[in-house]
């Protein structure tokens, strides 16, 4: 069965990823992207692309009348917590206020089934070695707190009104596809991953290790990585199930397993057969010492295994991509 999908941020690295995965597996997607952060490079060709804002409410309201869409994926936002601590209330009105907007529209207009981008940043610091979803919400910086909001916004209507909703929780998203058609393109990524890869092809010159004085095995921040084809793969595994089940539901989104910064350079520099140029930094203000999935509610429910669960794979698949855009 094929559904008609309305997709906000389609043109960024995770939204244009699934877009092409939905596309593949026969689905119909119109994509809105103002491409403040998006690559139009990066929008599937079969896709109806939208350039507006989620809060332009007369444009909104026409593109959805316009179509029958099944559901929503909403992608679009900021993402960068070193920015949102520099500057709060822009990330309170790109990532809630114009949420709450485009969302409203959406339930208005009868389109009420939701999968919403979240992230794991909304536990902060957590007191287990894995962090489940019923676990304590402690966001530490304005970046999580704006998605924790929108949770909140949703959870709240879902009582108030006749929709259902998927929150899934990302941990740290790496990687591109083994096609090669959409990987992260950003000249201001703070990604690991993305900017080890960077100085590992000349872009930069050094990477800054931001603190290496965390309570951790060696000092440095760890975290869960999960693949970006795996994280395509639970949009459309979730899809199928809120059209099929139509059921509320909260997901965490990675493999269970944590690597520290610096456990993730050395297979990097193993991978490269040389060693890139790094260099000890201040921590970030507001950044969690040890994030990493308890996943198994998402692996149970749908008794999913992941395809991707290599950190060698992750990284090979990142260098790959940014070699090809040079």
């Amino acid at each position: 069965m094929s559904f008609n999908i309305l997709l906000t941020g389609g043109a960024g690295y995770i939204g244009s990823h699934v877009a092409h995965l939905l596309i593949d597996e026969g689905h119909s997607v119109s994509i809105i992207d103002s491409l403040i952060t998006g690559n139009k490079k990066l929008v599937p060709s079969k896709a109806k692309l939208n350039i507006c804002d989620i809060a332009d409410k007369d444009k909104i309201y026409k593109i959805i009348e316009e179509e029958n869409f099944d559901l929503v994926m909403h992608f679009a936002g900021l993402i960068r917590v070193d920015e949102s601590v520099k500057e709060p209330k822009k990330y309170n009105d790109y990532n809630y206020e114009k949420s709450k907007i485009f969302l409203d529209i959406c339930f208005k207009s009868g389109l009420d089934k939701i999968i919403f981008s979240s992230t794991a940043s909304v536990y902060g610091n957590p007191k287990k070695d894995q962090v489940s979803e019923n676990d304590e919400m402690n966001p530490l910086n304005p970046y999580a707190l704006s998605k924790l909001n929108l949770e909140n916004f949703l959870i709240e209507k879902s009582k108030q009104l006749s929709i259902k909703y998927i929150i899934l929780r990302y941990f740290n998203v790496a990687g591109a596809e083994k096609e090669m058609r959409t990987g992260l393109i950003s000249k201001f990524s703070t990604h690991l991953i993305k900017v080890a890869c960077e100085v590992a092809k000349g872009k930069k010159k050094e990477l800054i290790i931001n603190g290496d004085d965390y309570d951790t095995i060696d000092g440095t921040p760890v975290r869960d990585y999960i693949h970006i084809s795996d994280l395509a793969d639970i949009h459309l595994l979730c899809a199928e199930d809120l059209m099929r089940n139509h059921q509320s539901n909260i997901f965490n989104c990675g493999y269970g397993q944590g690597f520290s910064v610096k456990e993730v350079l050395n297979t990097l520099n193993t991978v490269l057969k040389f060693n890139i140029s790094t260099k000890i930094g201040p921590r970030r203000p507001l950044d969690s010492k040890y994030v990493v999935a308890n996943s198994d509610k998402f692996k149970n429910y749908f008794s999913w295994k992941p395809k991707y669960n290599n950190l060698k794979y992750i990284l090979e698949t990142a260098l790959e991509w940014e070699e090809k855009i040079k």
